[in-house]
């Protein structure tokens, strides 16, 4: 069996086909990657075989230049979704996936959510089609802001019209995340399949505090400023400290620190996760899920697209604590760090939503689920 997983955008996109990727692939099918050029050379780090949807990006192209940070705004990043992956966005990828499906033909195409133009190709093409959840609270995907491009989208390969978008929830979903966390104005789908993506993880409390700082490892707004103040805080928290800068930025770059904080670009979330009491990120749905299955709770600074929505999610179910990145000072991080490390409720909150993810089947099962609809 030929099954396609296709994503549009960063490694934030890819990393959630994954698991569901191996496990297809431990199950003796044969499976391709598409996405991205600029991201082909992370996909086949990883062992897949790719099909690039756009060109690498050019060896003499100069580093793109850091957005200027600013608050958060839910509704712009809604609408900046809607314009940017329903319009051009889905535009390429139909094209694309036409080309690569209609050559490879494989038996089932497994897209990211936000890659609506695969499910267009997809439908063209007749190929049953699945996705799987890469937005943690669902409350991105506005189905009425993306109503207009896609049905330009879709009229423009003849099908027919859909105000509704009911194709893109027509197949089977899969969702890596608890469904408490979900957002209830935004309920996952009757046809959804929700799983976990790694063994049972016990939940085991360091002997010494152990704060995670990430920003994530894509590029991002101008955030030098921002390590700069998170780290200052950092300096007089009680706590070990471990920090990720992602490749953009230069650990060198950040100044002699005290003994307790280790500065790298990377590190793998499974390394370090097992041994931290708290983390602290952008509020990443990457990062949010990787919290959760460690029963951890979160200091969220949301620099923009889904985060804004995933804090809101962190604050109503107790899980942690959000600051305004563009306005926080390192006292207000000193003092949220150190009072959340204190509160029980938050580990206590996370732990249940912990729970519940282990308590989910493995990811090994949506195999047979992929295999009937071939």
């Amino acid at each position: 069996m030929r099954i396609l997983f296709t994503f549009i955008g960063g490694s934030g996109h890819f990393r959630p086909l994954v698991p569901v990727a191996r496990a297809v692939e431990a199950a003796g099918h044969e499976v391709r990657l598409a996405g991205s050029g600029k991201v082909t050379p992370t996909v086949e780090a990883a062992g897949f075989r790719t099909f690039a949807t756009s060109g690498p990006r050019p060896a003499d192209a100069p580093p793109p230049v850091p957005e200027p940070l600013e608050p958060a705004d839910p509704a712009a990043q809604e609408q900046h979704f809607a314009a940017a992956f329903g319009g051009p966005g889905a535009r390429r990828h139909a094209a694309a996936l036409l080309e690569i499906a209609g050559s490879w033909k494989p038996d089932v195409i497994v897209r990211d959510e936000a890659d609506f133009g695969t499910a267009v190709a997809a439908e063209k093409l007749g190929i049953p089609c699945t996705t799987i959840l890469v937005l943690a609270s669902g409350a991105l995907l506005r189905k009425g802001l993306l109503a207009g491009p896609l049905g330009e989208v879709r009229a423009e390969h003849n099908l027919p019209p859909d105000p509704d978008l009911t194709f893109l929830d027509r197949g089977l979903i899969l969702s890596p995340f608890p469904p408490s966390f979900r957002h209830p104005s935004f309920p996952l789908a009757p046809n959804a399949f929700s799983y976990r993506t790694t063994d049972v993880v016990p939940h085991t409390q360091p002997k010494t505090p152990t704060i995670y700082f990430t920003l994530g490892t894509l590029f991002q707004p101008d955030t030098d400023d921002l390590f700069g103040r998170v780290l200052t805080g950092l300096q007089a928290v009680d706590a070990n400290v471990v920090v990720t800068v992602g490749d953009r930025n230069d650990p060198a770059a950040l100044g002699p620190q005290p003994d307790h904080i280790r500065i790298e670009r990377f590190i793998p979330q499974d390394e370090l996760l097992p041994t931290c009491t708290l983390v602290i990120s952008h509020g990443g749905s990457g990062s949010i899920l990787g919290a959760l299955a460690h029963g951890l709770p979160s200091l969220v600074l949301p620099l923009g697209a889904d985060q804004p929505h995933n804090a809101d999610r962190i604050l109503t179910l107790g899980l942690g604590e959000a600051l305004d990145p563009v306005t926080l000072t390192p006292d207000q991080i000193t003092r949220t760090a150190t009072a959340i490390l204190a509160n029980s409720n938050y580990s206590q909150a996370a732990q249940q939503l912990q729970a519940e993810l282990n308590a989910l089947p493995h990811v090994s099962h949506t195999v047979p689920l992929l295999e009937a609809l071939r």
